[in-house]
């Protein structure tokens, strides 16, 4: 599902215009990746929770020059859903 697609389900279900559901849903990504530049993680009770996770200092390999490089420490934003939320997805999910 794009971030269009969900605008217009909201839309639907709400009555609200396009454009108006549209800046709600960029004024939340815009609070949830600030507040994740900043350090702060974001908790959606029975959603889950947008974090910052630290990744260690690690050795790769740049396979066209056949080196070693070091990656430094650094952090990327993660999502860890909520228990509820995990559980209904795997009660719900058909196998493929």
């Amino acid at each position: 599902m794009t971030k269009a697609e969900i605008v217009n389900k909201i839309s639907d279900k709400s009555g609200m215009e396009r454009a108006d559901v549209q800046a709600v849903v960029e004024s939340f990504m815009k609070e949830v990746k600030g507040s994740l530049e900043a350090g702060e993680p974001v908790y959606l009770r029975g959603f889950g929770s947008f974090i910052v996770k630290k990744r260690a200092e690690k050795t790769g390999r740049n396979i066209s020059k056949n080196t070693t490089i070091i990656i430094p420490e650094h952090f990327i934003p993660a999502f860890k859903p909520a228990k509820t939320f995990m559980e209904n997805v795997k009660s719900k999910v058909k196998k493929a």
